[in-house]
């Protein structure tokens, strides 16, 4: 999947000289968590519901020491001020906006908003905004990309042969010290692991093999620190 494939089109936007109060009315009124700001059509900020945390109408402006405040300097609270009491979206808003192509992957949006700490990306094509991803798009995505269950009978040795071909393409998997198998569907794990995040993987790989019907392990797990 790439990004035009999940992203949402026709984007409520907002523009610059638009009151907060008139975006905070359109996020609850729409129950989203954010918009862009349109200048003319032409992307120039984003505004969320992170912008009316620090507010002065509901007391939470940010107030520092005197000491914090001179290393802050007067810059930084001259922004800080605007932000809480600002007025204008346009004296709010996030200016630089991080965005992200239509024909981008969604590994590539997904990087982007774990390398930003954001929740949204514009969505561009050729510098003009076609739509927006959001997480709830990804939520979508998710239900979309789930494996069609097909009731296929599938062979012990062929689950075998999948879980075993599955396991070592992870660089996770306790290679070597696991043994896998198979009778009427129902796997069997017998081995020594390193920690019980691995019995839990492993326990996963094989659930996710279809014709898969349990998982019993007799895992152990190796004190390290008596081989130590």
């Amino acid at each position: 999947m790439n990004v035009a494939d999940v992203m949402t089109r026709g984007v409520i936007s907002i523009a610059p000289d638009d009151l907060m109060r008139k975006a905070a009315q359109l996020m609850l009124q729409y129950d989203v968590s954010g918009f862009p700001v349109l200048d003319r059509g032409e992307l120039v900020g984003i505004i969320t519901e992170g912008d009316f945390l620090r507010r002065g109408e509901i007391g939470t402006e940010r107030h520092r020491t005197r000491w914090i405040e001179i290393l802050a300097g007067p810059e930084r609270l001259a922004e800080e001020y605007a932000h809480a009491h600002g007025r204008k979206v346009g004296e709010v808003m996030t200016r630089e906006v991080v965005t992200v192509a239509e024909d981008a992957s969604l590994e590539e949006a997904v990087r982007l908003m774990e390398q930003h700490h954001i929740k949204r990306l514009p969505v561009v094509k050729s510098d003009t905004m076609v739509g927006i991803l959001s997480r709830g798009n990804l939520v979508r995505a998710f239900i979309v990309g789930l494996p069609k269950t097909v009731a296929v009978p599938v062979g012990d040795a062929a689950i075998r042969e999948q879980l075993t071909e599955a396991l070592n393409r992870q660089p996770w998997a306790p290679h070597g010290s696991v043994d896998v198998a198979v009778e009427n569907g129902v796997v069997g794990l017998q081995g020594v692991i390193l920690d019980e995040r691995q019995r839990a993987a492993l326990r996963i790989a094989a659930e996710n093999i279809p014709g898969v019907k349990e998982v019993h392990d007799h895992l152990l797990e190796l004190d390290r620190g008596a081989v130590e």
